[in-house]
């Protein structure tokens, strides 16, 4: 199927589509991806698309990471769902995506952008303040950065290369 075939279906939904998304923490940072597809097409965001039929979320998320930028983390806990609902002027659900993000801490590789992402970047959470980004973004962000400092307090929770 197409791209613009695939982003058809998901235009006015019957109930929503389910997506997993994983923020990769790595010396205090975060790697976002810009979105290279409507909705919201350019705005910053974390790695993530759909969930298959049979895949559990956190293989969804880690198979999304390798999608998109090539790189390889550990999950290290799930986060707060966040929904996303975009309404036509009549007030209709043009979309609506509930993601369920998740904690990681990177493993190997270097950011590159696959065809879903227009460029990625690694951020702080001061920087990722002042960027357009995907709705609830900052928020999970925190979650994600207290999900990796509670795991490894010692050392901040990060991972080094």
């Amino acid at each position: 199927m197409t791209a613009d075939a695939q982003a058809d279906n998901r235009l006015f939904p019957a109930r929503p589509f389910v997506g997993a998304s994983i923020a990769v923490i790595r010396d205090e940072r975060v790697l976002l991806a810009a979105r290279a597809n409507e909705p919201m097409r350019g705005v910053w965001t974390l790695p993530g698309g759909l969930v298959e039929a049979g895949e559990a979320l956190a293989e969804a998320a880690l198979r999304e990471l390798s999608e998109e930028v090539g790189l390889t983390a550990e999950v290290v806990g799930v986060l707060s769902p966040t929904e996303i609902i975009v309404r036509d002027e009549a007030g209709r659900a043009r979309h609506h995506y509930v993601v369920h993000p998740h904690a990681a801490l990177w493993r190997g590789g270097e950011p590159v952008a696959g065809p879903e992402a227009l460029g990625t970047r690694w951020a702080t959470l001061a920087e990722v303040a002042t960027l357009p980004t995907t709705p609830g973004l900052v928020e999970t962000l925190q979650e994600a950065f207290a999900r990796v400092r509670d795991r490894n307090p010692a050392r901040g929770g990060e991972a080094t290369a």
